[in-house]
C-alpha cells in the first residue's frame, strides 16, 4: 500500500490523488495514478463557480464545503472598475483517467498478463474501475479508503472477486 500511496503522489490532481498497482507473483507488473491521457495537459480539474443565488438556499457548511476557494476578480465596464469574490470548487474533467485503469491499460500494452494478479490502491474503486478490474482478470483487491458510494466494491464481491479494506 506504500507503493501505491507513493504512486499517488505524483498525480497532479489536486481534489483527489489516487495509485494503483498491480503485483503477480510477488512482481510489480503494472502501476497507475489519476491523470490527463498521455501528451495532454496536465490539469486535472475545471473550476466549478457557485452560482449568484446559491447562497440564499444553502446552508454556511455546506456553501464552503461544495466551493471552498475564492478567487478576487476586477470587473470593469466604460464608467468604472470593481473587484468582485467569486467562490468555487473544483470539478474533475471527464477526460482524467482513474488509476486502476492507468495501470490495467499499462499492463494491457505490455507483455505480463494481470491474470490472477492482485491490485493495490488508495482509494475504494468506482464501479467503472471495478469493472475494468474484473474483466482484466485480478482475483483480489486491496484498498485503503472509500469511495462516496461502494458501487464498485459491491460488483467486485458479486463477480467473485477478493476484496479487503486496509489500514
Amino acid at each position: 500500500m506504500q507503493v501505491a500511496e507513493t504512486y499517488a503522489k505524483l498525480s497532479t490532481a489536486r481534489r483527489l490523488q489516487v495509485g494503483a498497482l498491480i503485483v503477480k507473483d510477488d512482481r510489480i507488473i503494472s502501476i497507475g495514478y489519476n491523470g490527463m491521457p498521455s501528451g495532454w495537459d496536465n490539469n486535472c480539474e475545471d473550476k466549478d463557480y457557485m452560482s449568484v443565488d446559491a447562497g440564499g438556499w444553502l446552508d454556511p457548511n455546506e456553501m464552503y464545503e461544495r466551493w471552498p476557494f475564492e478567487e478576487t476578480v476586477i470587473v470593469a465596464n466604460d464608467n468604472e472598475s470593481f473587484e468582485i469574490t467569486r467562490r468555487y470548487g473544483l470539478k474533475t474533467k471527464p477526460e482524467v483517467l482513474h488509476a486502476e485503469a492507468n495501470a490495467i491499460a499499462k499492463v494491457a500494452r505490455s507483455s505480463e498478463s494481470s491474470e490472477g494478479a492482485v491490485i493495490f490502491i488508495t482509494h475504494a474503486p468506482c464501479i467503472e474501475c471495478a469493472k475494468l478490474v474484473f474483466q482484466s482478470g485480478i482475483k483480489q483487491v486491496f484498498y485503503r479508503d472509500n469511495y462516496r458510494n461502494t458501487a464498485g466494491t459491491d460488483f467486485l464481491k458479486q463477480a467473485g472477486v477478493i476484496v479487503n479494506q486496509v489500514e
